[in-house]
């Protein structure tokens, strides 16, 4: 072996012995023991491709904590025919990185043989580092893998980006968390069947809950409430919800995701936003925060909330909920929860109506229970050849034509003439829009009935 080739690879199982920590121990060594990631990493897909056949280049890994970054990175360590270097952004220097750069320079020239650079939370670098990183990532020095939880769009140089490929992932399933605690609690090489510990059904599903996605969380509070349960006198460590709850340092919340607590908390939270209690709102939003709820869910409903039950007496909350609603896929848990929290004290402190929703299924039953009626000659398309021969929008009116940019024309068909579908009520800025209307429409100032 080379002076240049004694750096090549970590041990097959990445960095183990029985003193590492049982998420580092049982770390996949191949793709047959990872779970997850199918879309990237599953047989036939690019990156799996990409790494089986030994033809890298630069990339990105983008996903949540947990979620199979770093261990993507060993394997390909263990499989590549490349020397594999690794830094972490939050340690290293430019100095560390010169002197991988140096050696990658010599080893290429020496034997021809390509060098990959692992670097760990790549966002850490700062803007110098990474365009220092730049050149010899564009000139093929290193083939660079870069793992982070940020979004490389708004975190990493954009020149850096266009020269890698971003993989995304995404956090673990419940059911995939499942697999990586069942194959621990059996596998007495690397795992913890030599402890003899038997998890109980409620705790298993508590611990899966409480780890989001992140199968390192999972993994460590396994370890951690083993070490601290003592054997019956059979050798038994029995595990059950207060010691999971003790290694978390979390109280369970009874809250599953697919039973009664998880639409009933979702069900109170929408109720107190509905009936303008911002103190009952942030308390459910908190319970769901707490139990694990998938922010995108809380986003959604919040959305939902914002057109059905406020409408247009308030129309800054619909857009207040779909900024928050970005700001959960931006910045990402746990900080989300801010712009949610301000998105639904918003929703439960403005006004209400229910005007737009009303209006939409009186609509739609017109539609659906009644014939309908041809568009009015007027309002046909009129930019074909021969429109004008057929009376198509020649009697139409261009409203910016006229003062106030109005005039009254219809718009209905003659059979649904003064059909009234959307019904303002007088709260907010709906009395507003109600008063408008009124004075614009001769009809509405007859018809016109504000609901309650």
């Amino acid at each position: 072996m080379s002076l240049f080739q004694s750096a090549q690879k970590p041990s097959s199982a990445g960095e183990q012995s029985p003193a590492s920590p049982l998420s580092v121990r049982i770390r996949p060594r191949n793709f047959e023991e990872f779970v997850g990631q199918e879309h990237i990493v599953g047989p036939g897909h690019l990156l799996r491709q990409a790494i089986d056949s030994d033809h890298l280049s630069s990339m990105i890994l983008w996903g949540p904590p947990g979620s199979g970054k770093t261990t993507i990175a060993r394997i390909i360590a263990c499989k590549t025919e490349a020397c594999f270097m690794q830094l972490s952004a939050v340690t290293a220097g430019v100095a560390d990185l010169r002197a991988i750069v140096s050696d990658a320079r010599k080893r290429r020239a020496f034997n021809g043989q390509k060098t990959i650079l692992f670097v760990d939370e790549i966002h850490r670098f700062n803007k110098a580092q990474q365009d220092g990183l730049l050149p010899h990532v564009e000139e093929g020095t290193v083939i660079l893998i870069g793992a982070t939880t940020e979004n490389p769009f708004f975190e990493i140089i954009s020149p850096l980006v266009s020269r890698s490929r971003i993989f995304r992932l995404e956090p673990l399933s419940d059911s995939q968390i499942g697999t990586i605690l069942d194959r621990c609690l059996t596998d007495s090489e690397r795992g913890l069947a030599g402890e003899k510990v038997h998890l109980a059904l409620d705790a298993r599903d508590f611990l899966i809950q409480a780890s989001r996605g992140d199968a390192r969380v999972a993994l460590n509070t396994l370890e951690w409430a083993t070490l601290n349960a003592n054997p019956n006198a059979e050798g038994i460590r029995f595990l059950q919800v207060t010691n999971i709850e003790d290694a978390l340092q979390q109280r369970m919340l009874r809250y599953d995701k697919d039973a009664d607590a998880h639409f009933d908390t979702i069900s109170a939270f929408i109720k107190s936003m509905r009936g303008s209690d911002p103190d009952a709102t942030l308390y459910w939003l908190a319970r769901m925060i707490y139990a694990g709820e998938d922010p995108g869910f809380i986003a959604r409903r919040i959305l939902i909330c914002a057109a059905e039950d406020i409408g247009l007496a308030e129309p800054m909350a619909l857009v207040l909920a779909s900024s928050a609603a970005y700001a959960v896929e931006y910045i990402g848990w746990p900080e989300a929860q801010i712009p949610l929290a301000q998105a639904a004290i918003y929703l439960a402190c403005a006004a209400k109506s229910n005007s737009v929703v009303k209006g939409i299924g009186l609509a739609l039953a017109e539609v659906k229970n009644n014939a309908a009626p041809a568009v009015p000659l007027h309002l046909r398309n009129p930019s074909f050849s021969g429109a004008t021969k057929m009376e198509y929008g020649t009697e139409y009116q261009y409203a910016h034509d006229f003062p106030g940019h109005f005039i009254q024309q219809e718009y209905l068909p003659k059979e649904l003439l003064f059909r009234q579908y959307y019904l303002p009520s007088d709260q907010g800025s709906e009395n507003q829009i109600l008063e408008r209307l009124k004075a614009l429409w001769t009809p509405w100032k007859k018809y016109a009935d504000p609901s309650p």
